[in-house]
């Protein structure tokens, strides 16, 4: 869950502070959600509490502080975080966000795009 949520903030893995007070948060919103979530899955619901937190602050992370997705914006970190590294559902991903399932692509479309560009310009 650390890693996630520090491919989120966009912080070098040497300092996370960001990611762990975002991580922080949503464990502690599952935690109190608990009685509720008992058949859920808990990491489902925590990786759903984390993405929303990063959303709701995403203005504090728009710029990255070093990392690798750093050049992304933060829905297309977001889209790219969930679809490669947590391999989720374009459709799961478009309900979490409230976009419909062709956003979701377009975003990782661009962010790959990106993501290329930015790998080609550093080689």
């Amino acid at each position: 869950m650390l890693h996630l949520a520090t491919l989120l903030t966009a912080e070098p893995k040497d300092d996370t502070a960001a990611a762990r007070r975002l991580l922080s948060g949503a464990l502690a919103r599952t935690y109190a959600d608990w009685r509720r979530l008992r058949a859920d899955d808990p990491y489902a619901a925590t990786r759903a509490e984390l993405c929303t937190a990063f959303a709701r602050s995403a203005w504090r992370h728009h710029k990255g502080r070093g990392g690798v997705l750093s050049a992304l914006l933060p829905q297309e970190r977001l889209v790219v975080v969930l679809r490669l590294y947590e391999g989720v559902a374009e459709e799961q991903v478009g309900a979490l966000l409230g976009v419909p399932p062709d956003r979701v692509r377009a975003l990782n479309h661009r962010a790959m795009s990106a993501l290329r560009r930015g790998q080609g310009a550093a080689a």
